[in-house]
Formats: C-alpha cells, sequence, structure tokens
C-alpha cells in the first residue's frame, strides 16, 4: 500500500457491521476501503448458522429494503427456512434461515471485491489519527498511515478480546484469531469504555449424532425469503447463483435441524463443576447477555427446570459440523464432554470445537449521535458490538446506517436518521445512543412502539424510497419498487370499490376468519398473493394501528405522571422477571423516567401505565410522594 494512499471513507472490520458498512459508503459514492485483519474470514458467522429470527428478521427485511446485502446472501446461501410465529399476527412474524457458514462468508466475500468504488485489504488497525478534532486516517500495524475523511470502527469482540476455556484463557477476539489493540487508543482519546461478554457452544460431528433420539424441525414449504430482489443474480459466476431459479421457484432441498434437550444428570455434572467455570470463579469481568444466557445460567438461575431445549444446527451442506444452539459454555473441555454425552442423542457426540466465553471492550454508544458518528471526534463513527449490541443482524443494521453517514457527510449532504416510528433499526439506535445499555443489547419486537407498523412484510414501503434518495438502492431494486408500489395502490384502490355478494370488499377483509383467498377470482387475479397479502394485512390491522397511534400519543403526555415511591412492582401482574428487577432498582419517580431505563420497553410502560390507573395509583404533579430510591 502506498504511503500517500487516500480515501474518502475507510471501515475498520469486515464482520456484518463492517460489510454493510463498506457497500453503503461504496453505494452512495465514496471512495471506501475496507481493512480487516484476515481476508479468509470476511462475513464469518462466529457464532450460530443463522440469520433472522424474531425482531432480527424484521431488521435483515430493512437492511434489504435500504440496499444492503444480507438478506441477499442469505436467501442464496441458506439451507433452511423458516416463518416464525406463522400462526400468529402479521406483526409478530418473522423470517429465520439456516445458511450455509461457509458458503454465506465466500459469497459475500466476492460481493465486496466486485463492489464498484470499494477497495478489501489485509491489515491490522492499531490508531486512528485526528487533527483538528476530526478523523485524519489510520495508522497500521506496519506504520502506515492511511488518509481518510471518514472512518467507521466496526472492530466486533476483538477489543482486548479474551478467550476463556476452563482455567485456560488466551486474547484472541475468537478462536484463532488475534485480539486488537485499538481499544487503548481510542481510550487515549477520551472515550469511555466497557467490558462484555458472550459466548458459543461446542461443534460437534454430526457423524456422532443418535438422531433417532432427536426430534426432527423441517424447513418451510415454499420457504420465505429475505430479499425483496427476488432472483437477483448479479453474474454468470456460480457464487453468484441464487437458491431460487429464474422462475422464482426454491430449487435446493433443504435441510432439516433437530431438537433435543439436557437432563437431570447433565445440570448436576455442570452444578458439580461450577467452581472451574471462568464466569463463576470470577475470572470474567465482562457483563453476559441475558438473553443468551450460558448453560451454567441456565443451571443456576432456573434450578427448578429438569431440562432446557437445544437445536442441533448443520453449519453447512460440505460439513459434518453441528451447532449445539442452547449450551454456550466456557466451561473445561473434559466438563463439556462430560455433560454433552448425557443429553439425549449425544451420547457418543465428538466435540470437533469447545464451547468458549470471549470477554471484550465496548464503548458505550451514549457517546454517538443518531448518525453513529461519534461526540468527541468528528467523522469517526462506530457500528456494532462495539456499541454494546449482541446479533450479526443488530451489527448490520448499524452497519448500514453508520457507512451510509460516513459518506453522506463526506459529501456534505443531509444525513440518513431512522426515527422509532421509521424502522427496527430507528429503535436499535435510538435506544443505544438515548438510553445506552447495561448488558449486550438485543432487538425484540417488544422494544418498538410501533410494532404494527413495523411489519417484516412492508419495510420496503416504509424504506425502499430513502434508499434511493441516499444512493443505496440501485436503478434495478428501485424499478422493481416502484411496480411493486403501482401494484399495491391499485389493489387497494379495488379493495375500497369492490363488493361482494352485497358487502364491501374492506368490511369483509376486516373479518378476522375472511381471507383474500376467499374472494372470488375476479377480483383477486388483479394481482399476485405477495401484494395480496400485504393489502388485506392493512385492512385488518387498520384500526389496531389507529387505536396503537392513539394510545403512544397519551403515554407520551402521560410521561409527567409520577409513580408512588413505595410501590412494589412485584404486585403489578404482566411485568416482565427483568423489568421488576430494574425497576426496583432505579426506582423511577415518573412514567418518563420509567421508559428511559435501559432495557424497559413500551409494552412494559404500558403495563405499568394501565395498572397505576385501574388502582388510582397514579400521582399528578404537585401530588406528594415518596423520594425515589437511589440504587
Amino acid at each position: 500500500m502506498p504511503l500517500s494512499e487516500s480515501y474518502d471513507v475507510v471501515v475498520v472490520g469486515s464482520g456484518h457491521a463492517g460489510i454493510e458498512a463498506a457497500l453503503a459508503a461504496s453505494r452512495v459514492g465514496c471512495r471506501t476501503l475496507m481493512l480487516t485483519q484476515n481476508l479468509d474470514t470476511i462475513g464469518q458467522m462466529s457464532c450460530n448458522p443463522a440469520i433472522g429470527g424474531l425482531a432480527k428478521g424484521h431488521i435483515v427485511r430493512e437492511i434489504d429494503a435500504l440496499g444492503g446485502a444480507m438478506g441477499e446472501n442469505t436467501d442464496a446461501t441458506g439451507i433452511q427456512f423458516l416463518m416464525l410465529n406463522r400462526a400468529k399476527g402479521p406483526s409478530v412474524r418473522a423470517p429465520r434461515a439456516q445458511c450455509d457458514k461457509k458458503a454465506y462468508q465466500f459469497r459475500m466475500k466476492a460481493i465486496l471485491e466486485r463492489a464498484p468504488n470499494l477497495q478489501v485489504q489485509q491489515a491490522t488497525v492499531g490508531a486512528i489519527i485526528v487533527k483538528d478534532g476530526a478523523v485524519a486516517g489510520v495508522q497500521t500495524d506496519f506504520g502506515l498511515n492511511l488518509d481518510a475523511k471518514a472512518v467507521v470502527i466496526t472492530a466486533g469482540t476483538f477489543l482486548r478480546g479474551l478467550l476463556h476455556v476452563g482455567e485456560h484463557q488466551k486474547p484472541g477476539g475468537r478462536m484463532a484469531d488475534t485480539s486488537s489493540g485499538l481499544s487503548q487508543n481510542l481510550c487515549e482519546l477520551g472515550f469511555e469504555v466497557g467490558r462484555f461478554k458472550t459466548g458459543t457452544p461446542c461443534r460437534i460431528s454430526g457423524r456422532s449424532i443418535d438422531f433417532s433420539k432427536c426430534q426432527v424441525q423441517e424447513g418451510d414449504d415454499p420457504p420465505p425469503r429475505f430479499s425483496y430482489a427476488g432472483n437477483l443474480v448479479k453474474g454468470k459466476d456460480e457464487v453468484f447463483t441464487l437458491n431460487w431459479d429464474e422462475g422464482g421457484t426454491f430449487h435446493v432441498e433443504q435441510t432439516p435441524c433437530w431438537i433435543t434437550h439436557t437432563t437431570p444428570e447433565t445440570h448436576e455434572i455442570i452444578r458439580r463443576d461450577l467452581h472451574r467455570s471462568p464466569l463463576y470463579a470470577g475470572r470474567i469481568e465482562g457483563i453476559g447477555p441475558r438473553y443468551c444466557p450460558s448453560i451454567e445460567d441456565k443451571v443456576v438461575k432456573f434450578a427448578d427446570k429438569a431440562g432446557h431445549q437445544l437445536f442441533l444446527e448443520p453449519e453447512g451442506r460440505h460439513t459434518d459440523e453441528f451447532y449445539v444452539n442452547g449450551i454456550s459454555t466456557s466451561l473445561p473441555y473434559d466438563v463439556q464432554v462430560a455433560f454433552v454425552r448425557t443429553i439425549p442423542g449425544l451420547e457418543r457426540a465428538d466435540i470437533m470445537r469447545p464451547g468458549y466465553a470471549v470477554e471484550y471492550d465496548y464503548f458505550p454508544p451514549t457517546q454517538l449521535l443518531p448518525t453513529l458518528e461519534t461526540k468527541l471526534v468528528g467523522a469517526l463513527f462506530f457500528a456494532g458490538q462495539i456499541n454494546g449490541t449482541s446479533g450479526y443482524e443488530e451489527a448490520a443494521g448499524q452497519g448500514l446506517i453508520a457507512g451510509a453517514n460516513a459518506a453522506l457527510k463526506v459529501q456534505q449532504r443531509a444525513p440518513l436518521v431512522l426515527s422509532r416510528a421509521d424502522a427496527y433499526i430507528g429503535v436499535l439506535i435510538d435506544d443505544l445512543v438515548t438510553k445506552g445499555t447495561e448488558e449486550p443489547y438485543r432487538m425484540f419486537t417488544s422494544r418498538a412502539e410501533e410494532r404494527l407498523r413495523l411489519r417484516q412484510d412492508n419495510a420496503d414501503q416504509r424504506l425502499t424510497k430513502r434508499g434511493f434518495e441516499c444512493g443505496m438502492v440501485g436503478s434495478d431494486q428501485w424499478q422493481r419498487f416502484c411496480n411493486k408500489a403501482a401494484l399495491l395502490e391499485q389493489t387497494r384502490t379495488l379493495v375500497g370499490q369492490a363488493v361482494h355478494n352485497g358487502t364491501p370488499v374492506s368490511r369483509l377483509l376486516k373479518r378476522p376468519e375472511v381471507n383474500w383467498t376467499d374472494l372470488p377470482p375476479d377480483i383477486t387475479a388483479v394481482a399476485p398473493a405477495e401484494i395480496w397479502d400485504l393489502v388485506a394485512t392493512e385492512v385488518k390491522y387498520e384500526g389496531y394501528v389507529a387505536k396503537q397511534v392513539v394510545q403512544n400519543e397519551i403515554l407520551a403526555k402521560r410521561d409527567h405522571l409520577r409513580i408512588p415511591g413505595e410501590l412494589d412492582f412485584g404486585q403489578v401482574p404482566g411485568l416482565r422477571a427483568e423489568t421488576r428487577q430494574k425497576l426496583g432498582a432505579v426506582r423511577p419517580a415518573t412514567l418518563g423516567q420509567a421508559s428511559r431505563i435501559s432495557g424497559i420497553t413500551p409494552a412494559d410502560i404500558s403495563i405499568l401505565h394501565i395498572w397505576l390507573s385501574r388502582n388510582d395509583l397514579h400521582l399528578r404533579p404537585g401530588r406528594p410522594a415518596a423520594e425515589p430510591v437511589t440504587p
């Protein structure tokens, strides 16, 4: 690399956040460089081989609607597809896919290598160069200075990463990879730092599994897609071939997952060896994810449970490795072997890779603007686990916004800021920069006030125009969107005008027992199933959405209402255990203060508000109240 080389945007890191950041910046039109410690691990799925899930699947569809790559790459390399909560309402349905890990990784690397305005190079960044309060470039471990007008840091778990397996520990962001020294440089620049922890389960050989003792879990037929692009084939190279043929038909056989469970014997072995767990021996300082606990935590905190459900997930078509979803652990290798072999179907399991925990630095995201630019250093952006989040999808969503805003700042254009009413990505970023997070942040549908509107099936209607205006959405995707929007409007007009058996179709579709497929062919022939599904959902949800808007407005106006200082939150039915714990620790004085506590959701506030109102316990401003207790 020549010393004089300069770029508009430099992206540090090549995980899910770095990929979307680099692609977004390059698509906006900036000369972009992605720097990665290892070209062979671009897009690697460090933990489970899956994309999507509840709320996470919504984020992936939003990324796709804004021109990102995660959804399309998942469609291209998926080996099993599910629509979660299919039997429930449309607002909580979410796509999830098992991916071929290596295919996902290699295909994403090829996408980056072929992207206009984007260069990919292997180097470790040791320092950020700052001049006059703004970023000026980066310095690599070989002492090379690269000029940049904006820099996006997506360092994942590599900032002072420390791996734990039982009594043994070694530096690293993930097994077989080194950690980064960039954290020290950021601290020297004045950034506040914290410490989090995450973990991963062991991988076992499929040849050693007795599947006859497990319950099979097949994929959905037809499989749900993540990408709105359909069969968007970008070249003749096989790496770009999608799982769907030109007619839109899925032509790859799906691979099953399998379900089993831990046993009392499993739990006894874990309890017996807790003293050898770095988590319980005090060797781990970082705070772990509440919603993805280790098996040690499950056994201790849910001592009354005789078993915990586990999922055996294949890591790809051309590997024998299975990911054991549900037993994340940092126990010693011999203990892992012992307790794994007490699980039905795994009595003769061969562990190919042990589970481990990783501690890493994160930088509290309240140090960021809503654009994900840091407040301390101009044109320096953070995205992904550096901001305290967990999950591929949360990282990718941040990366896309950070990369786009880095490029837009270089071009002196208006930034891209999504509100809480626009997208789950907007909820995610607003939560991070406003509340911060005391534990690895994970997205849930309950975090969104407008979740009836923020469905996975309408992300393109909400966001594609914004992506096109920024330059992230190309002309092909935009044309498809415009064609779909025109067909949607035509179908909405028909629904508003048509009558069937003397009853307006709009009134018929509001009935829970009536689906659009119950309408006669002369009405439904105007549009394909995808369009009718959307329109029917809009009609059925119309009243509920209006009611939710009013309820949110009422809650916003009642932020000032006082909470009795002596209130026992354990008396409030419907609150989650986490909510009771946090409210009891902070003792918020008002509903508004309660809503700003990290981890407290709009649904929690609604439940608390309704209960206080029904029991006439709301205290208006001016009425006496007990002083809140400081934790």
